[in-house]
């Protein structure tokens, strides 16, 4: 059993904690004493999985810009060299690449030190193999390791090596966009296009120098290319409104036909048209679902499950594809991805309304970078017909309102209380004549209306690691998502262990 100390570094398939001193209630935890711990540890697990000694392993590393990913870093490659293993430091890097390091540069494993979208402050540590990410209760096993100080024995250190990868990556991206283009230019097909990025001074900035500007892109109006692990502009985050914001300004003001935005460590993209318009989250899936189906026809699409009906609609009747959806969480959708194919299911995407995609063409891998790239041969594509990203998803019905409330869970033992109200919920929608059960529910409860009862639905659902109820809530008509409220508010006001006062704030404005 992991004590408090290692199971707060702990975050889903990740390791994240504290790794920058001076920020008020936010004490370090992410040590380099800890950090040199996990990775021997991690050497350990490496080992087990592939039968190698210590010595026989390579493991590759990279960061992110955060402003403790130097220090990390240097921790990290002595950890490794002092457990035995043969080390490649590839510097700055995408979280995409580094799993791309255990395919083109044959690593046995790869560490990506980033923390995503969190703080400046944070900091954290992502481990691949071949097979992808590691699981939830891979991540335990190797903060069990660190916790008994556990290390491979050798009387060897290992080296490292230092091969800049990221331009080798972007050169595969590169050679993505030639092919797919096939223009008359063929080193230059991105000719006439004029591209915006904002990387929001994560690593990002590589995909406007590196990928875009030599194949012809004008890439003029790019912004916060630079590396700042500090990230004063926005936050590098395509979920985050004032994120987006910017690039949606950035994208009119250069009156560009595209604008593409990343997180920190590029696992998410988004994107934005020539009019500034986002597309992003149920957008984005549209988009994804349209490129990946493709020469998958009838395929499958699965999805987190807060997407929207008029999603689920273009999906099937317009694509003519199956949408699945599921839990929450990019890990939960790709594996889920995974599941059906193992069972012969085609099915080529798994995406996450948070812009987390995952191609099977890509190893099932949540790339940012790939996802835009693909969007852009596409938008190239289109345009040789005349057409548009937006004809693409022209016949996309999107709803008029959509709200998430957010509701504490205020037991100590708060899955299980969230899950009992959960039950509770659903004895309660049984016993309602106009509250229509989902079919499909994979996650918590979902829950549609008619058009006099609100004329939409809701999902009420536990979050990944936090206690909280999420509570998404979408309509087709201009005040259902009021009245939809109101209905399950007669419910909830009786519910035990929670904090509905974020309902009550939102019915009363």
């Amino acid at each position: 059993m992991l004590d408090k100390k290692w199971k707060s570094l702990k975050s889903g398939t990740d390791i994240r904690g504290v790794a920058t001193e001076g920020v008020e209630g936010q004490e370090v935890n992410l040590t380099d004493e800890a950090v040199e711990r996990i990775v021997r540890g991690f050497v350990l697990w490496l080992m087990e999985k592939t039968g190698k000694s210590n010595q026989e392993l390579t493991v590759s590393v990279g960061r992110d810009s955060r402003i403790s990913g130097p220090r990390i870093r240097m921790v990290a490659l002595r950890g490794l060299t002092e457990a035995g293993c043969q080390v490649i430091d590839c510097g700055l890097a995408s979280t995409p690449s580094m799993f791309m390091t255990t395919i083109d540069l044959n690593c046995d494993g790869a560490v990506q030190i980033t923390a995503s979208h969190h703080p400046y402050f944070r900091n954290g540590l992502k481990f691949f193999t071949r097979d992808g990410g590691l699981e939830g209760s891979d991540i335990e096993q190797l903060l069990a390791y660190a916790q008994n100080d556990q290390a491979p024995e050798t009387d060897r250190v290992g080296k490292v090596r230092v091969v800049p990868y990221m331009k080798q990556y972007a050169q595969h991206l590169r050679d993505m966009i030639c092919k797919g283009v096939q223009a008359e230019d063929y080193e230059h097909p991105l000719s006439g296009f004029h591209i915006v990025v904002d990387a929001g001074n994560g690593v990002g900035g590589f995909y406007a120098q590196g990928v875009l500007q030599p194949l012809g892109a004008d890439i003029s109006g790019s912004q916060f290319l630079n590396p700042d692990g500090m990230f004063p502009n926005h936050i590098p985050n395509p979920e985050d409104e004032e994120a987006m914001r910017s690039i949606c300004e950035a994208t009119v003001k250069a009156k560009a036909d595209l604008g593409v935005i990343f997180d920190t460590d590029v696992d998410r993209g988004g994107a934005v048209d020539a009019q500034g318009r986002e597309l992003n989250r149920n957008r984005l899936v549209a988009v994804a679902a349209a490129i990946a189906l493709e020469g998958n026809e009838g395929g499958t699409i699965v999805t987190d499950s807060i997407t929207s009906s008029g999603l689920k609609t273009f999906i099937e009747k317009d694509l003519g594809g199956v949408h699945h959806r599921f839990q929450r969480g990019y890990k939960n959708v790709i594996n889920e991805a995974l599941r059906l194919n193992k069972e012969g299911v085609n099915c080529p995407l798994a995406i996450e309304t948070s812009g987390h995609a995952a191609l099977r063409e890509n190893y099932f891998l949540d790339d940012g970078a790939y996802l835009v790239t693909k969007i852009i041969i596409k938008m190239a594509q289109l345009k040789k017909q005349g057409k548009t990203l937006e004809d693409l998803i022209s016949n996309l019905s999107e709803p008029v309102e959509s709200r998430e409330v957010r509701m504490p869970i205020l037991e100590e033992d708060f899955r299980a209380c969230g899950q009992a109200v959960i039950d509770q919920l659903e004895q309660y929608a049984e016993s309602q004549p106009h509250w229509n059960i989902a079919p499909d529910n994979r996650e918590g409860l979902r829950v549609s209306f008619d058009k006099e009862h609100g004329d939409g639905w809701f999902l009420l659902r536990l979050s990944v690691h936090d206690p909280i109820l999420p509570l998404n809530v979408e309509s087709d008509s201009q005040g259902g998502v009021q009245v939809i409220l109101q209905e399950l508010y007669a419910f909830l006001k009786s519910a035990k262990g929670i904090d509905i006062s974020p309902v009550e704030k939102a019915l009363a404005e």
